[in-house]
């Protein structure tokens, strides 16, 4: 029995037409799959469907909704929940300053009677904090998260941060739809492993799933129906076991991908070493690092890899400064001072942060400007000067925008549209622009493809090969997709427990890794 039904949906931006004539059933009880490049038009049809607020100071959308029969059209995301449709965002939502329970059970806080809302009434009663206590752990537990539902939200790692999103939605009474844009994308492949299997569960309970997702292979995994949307327009809608991953790619991009795979070598032999971490230990909330000592050679791409939570983010994170850390960091034989985040880049030592939103961007600055800016403020590039007086070169920033825009294939208006109102995967394009505009020695880059399309990663690892390649950029990779740091590392480093447990060559086998990530003493790669 269909839940939903799209009529032509379509949505206009400024004479930009971002959606057309999309037309989408979704069953009750059924896991359905959209995939599409950034910037296809996923989120937008995303923001239709939850009624969010730019939908309707934009003009509205074109088309009608109905949900199991009955005309939709939602003013506000409350209009939305109270139609059983919930929605977990690509971008967190959570209140920082709020424990776990207090953010999953917000709006939907349980409460009981007192003295004084026997006389004054039902809105007076206090918070039952017991009730709601376990009512978030229930929620928790479903997502088989070991997690104090007690503790604050802010610091966690982005990991846990997901889930709690996740288990916010689980927490409603009335849920029919749960839309999921992206969920994985901030989860290694063990966390995600969990959570597919939650997502069978919920489709057992007859709640259905829109899945949005770039890794096809949980796409194909969990999915009875996939759609493919590109450049605005619906592609496809096929039964997800009448399809392959390839074909679902090349549908996305509209042409044929072919995934090339770095050759492998050995640099330790004739390489220097440009960068020694010795007993580095960095107090990042959930991704502490507890003492690792590292030699990263001249010119190789270095992957680190582990469980979310055992300190690979933390590696970087400390190196650069972010969060205290102590031991030392030795650059062409020069020890650095550390927490100095500037004194990294006076050393040509740039960071590439996993959180965009936090760390990698500017929101109310234009693509250019962003793009521009740590090279700009570090070394001074993208001024005029008059005599003693420096002022912005606005037509170079402007040209380098639009060269990086196009090289990067950053789907936007312009380079003059500020950064907030590009998608995410969009949003991280420009975060590795920036970082690429600097043309460091040494490049520390973490996730740098989450939440980005297949065409997209294979863009970004290439143009990452070839900077390596050309420039004989020093390249240190955090990641939490193996595949992906296997595709181009030359070694990979697993941190676990917070210290490394094993370098392997990236040929070693799956097995291998999975053995250094639960703490098995591997052996080491020099």
């Amino acid at each position: 029995m269909t839940l939903l039904k799209l009529k032509n949906i379509g949505k206009n931006y400024s004479g930009n037409q971002v959606l057309q004539g999309i037309n989408l059933e979704i069953k009750k009880g059924e896991i359905h799959g959209l995939v599409g490049e950034n910037g296809a038009g996923k989120s937008t049809m995303m923001n239709i469907l939850f009624g969010m607020p730019n939908i309707h100071l934009t003009g509205g959308y074109e088309g009608e909704m109905l949900i199991e029969g009955e005309l939709y059209h939602p003013n506000n995301p409350m209009d939305a929940m109270d139609n059983g449709i919930g929605m977990v965002h690509q971008e967190f939502m959570l209140i920082p300053g709020f424990s776990v329970t207090e953010n999953i059970k917000l709006n939907r806080e349980n409460t009981k009677e007192n003295f004084i809302s026997k006389i004054f009434g039902k809105k007076l009663e206090g918070l039952d904090q017991k009730k709601m206590k376990e009512e978030a752990e229930a929620d928790v537990e479903k997502l088989d998260l070991q997690l104090d539902v007690e503790q604050r939200v802010e610091g966690m790692p982005v990991g846990y941060l997901q889930f709690i999103e996740i288990a916010r939605e689980i927490d409603k009474s009335n849920l029919k739809l749960l839309i999921l844009d992206e969920p994985t994308a901030v989860l290694t492949e063990s966390e995600a492993e969990q959570f597919l299997e939650i997502i069978e569960r919920l489709r057992e309970l007859g709640i259905a799933i829109l899945f949005i997702n770039h890794r096809l292979d949980e796409i194909k995994r969990v999915c009875d129906r996939i759609t493919i949307i590109r450049d605005g327009e619906l592609i496809e809608t096929v039964d997800a076991d009448e399809i392959n991953s390839a074909e679902i790619a090349e549908l996305m991009v509209g042409r044929e991908l072919e995934i090339s795979v770095s050759k492998k070598r050995s640099l330790y032999d004739s390489a220097p070493v440009i960068l020694e971490i010795r007993n580095l230990q960095v107090n990042m909330p959930g991704e502490r690092v507890l003492g690792i000592d590292l030699d990263v050679y001249k010119g190789e791409i270095l992957g680190i890899g582990g469980l979310a939570g055992q300190g690979k983010l933390g590696i970087a994170n400390g190196i650069m400064g972010l969060y205290p850390s102590s031991g030392e960091i030795i650059k062409d034989d020069k020890k650095l001072e550390l927490n100095n985040p500037k004194c990294m880049l006076d050393h040509e030592i740039v960071f590439l942060s996993e959180d965009r939103k936090e760390v990698g961007l500017l929101l109310d600055e234009p693509i250019d400007f962003n793009i521009a800016y740590t090279t700009l403020r570090s070394k001074n590039k993208f001024l005029n000067k008059i005599g003693p007086i420096s002022f912005l070169d606005h037509k170079e920033i402007r040209e380098h925008g639009e060269e990086m825009i196009e090289s990067l294939d950053i789907r936007c208006r312009g380079p003059h549209q500020n950064t907030r109102y590009l998608s995410g995967g969009n949003q991280q394009k420009v975060c590795i622009a920036r970082a690429l505009t600097f043309e460091p020695e040494i490049l520390l880059i973490s996730e740098p493809t989450r939440g980005i399309d297949i065409g997209a990663k294979e863009l970004v690892l290439e143009t990452l090969r070839r900077l390596n390649e050309e420039k004989n950029m020093t390249i240190i990779i955090t990641s939490s997709e193996l595949a992906e740091l296997k595709q181009i590392a030359d070694r990979i480093a697993i941190v676990t427990e917070g210290k490394i447990q094993s370098i392997l060559p990236a040929d070693a086998e799956d097995a291998e890794f999975g053995l250094a990530m639960s703490g098995e003493e591997i052996g080491e790669m020099a």
